[in-house]
């Protein structure tokens, strides 16, 4: 599939600007996917091809984050086995469903997440005792949140954000930083899985990556300056334009 040089300079800034908002609070698949579509891209398409563009974007910020010292990989290795798992699951059973009957139990779940963080203003301020073990905890939701991003997405980075800080009492910060690793996990799976399929479209997925770059290392600086209520504020407006998106389609 051919796209003339405007439609790929559109999707360069849309990968960008997707790529910053991504790193700081998840979200920008509620960017990239829809331009993709807009550009005549066909769903499964689509996709394939977002995650390819969005792998550029959580590699950079998951690499930045560790460099600034807010990841150590290493010892989030059993979260990433899990993730990697769920993920492949997830992307080869996309394949063959719609993933339409899924969003209203996304939507309604994100609005939880929505008036729960915007009711707790100090929530991940701190660090908090676990309340459940790493291993429970990563088989889990390594493996339904990977599931989940390998055959939907958006909403993805919220859900392992909140996870994170409820279940293994993360503060928002570091959280963040631990969600920018799974993501890559889920990503780089499912863009495996949609490789062998042949539905990635590489011209328009490494133009739009080379903005995620660009976007992601911009983010990721960011959130390593600011204060944990900075981070708040945008997780709250991307989880809340991601509630209005899923409705607006769904209804």
């Amino acid at each position: 599939m051919e796209m003339d040089i405007f439609t790929l300079v559109l999707l360069f800034f849309a990968g960008a600007f997707a790529g910053f908002v991504d790193s700081i609070a998840g979200g920008g698949g509620i960017i990239t996917l829809p331009a993709l579509l807009a550009a005549g891209i066909p769903p499964h398409q689509a996709l394939a091809t977002n995650k390819l563009q969005s792998s550029f974007g959580s590699f950079t910020a998951t690499y930045n984050y560790t460099k600034k010292g807010l990841l150590q990989p290493r010892k989030l290795l059993l979260g990433v086995l899990f993730t990697f798992f769920g993920a492949a699951a997830g992307a080869i059973a996309v394949q063959y469903f719609d993933a339409k009957f899924l969003e209203s139990f996304i939507i309604i779940m994100l609005v939880v997440i929505f008036i729960y963080t915007f009711l707790s203003p100090n929530l991940g301020a701190i660090h908090t005792k676990a309340k459940v073990s790493q291993l429970f905890f990563y088989i889990l939701f390594g493996f339904t949140i990977g599931f989940y991003d390998g055959f939907f997405g958006p909403g993805t980075g919220s859900f392992w954000t909140i996870a994170l800080i409820l279940m293994l009492g993360l503060n928002l910060k570091a959280a963040t930083a631990q969600t920018k690793l799974f993501n890559f996990t889920s990503n780089i799976v499912s863009l495996a899985v949609f490789i062998y399929s042949g539905l990635v479209l590489w011209v328009v997925g490494v133009v739009m990556g080379a903005g995620q770059i660009i976007g992601a290392y911009l983010g990721s600086s960011m959130v390593a300056k600011r204060e944990v209520k900075f981070i708040r504020y945008i997780f709250l407006i991307v989880v809340g334009v991601t509630i209005i998106k899923l409705s607006f389609e769904y209804f």
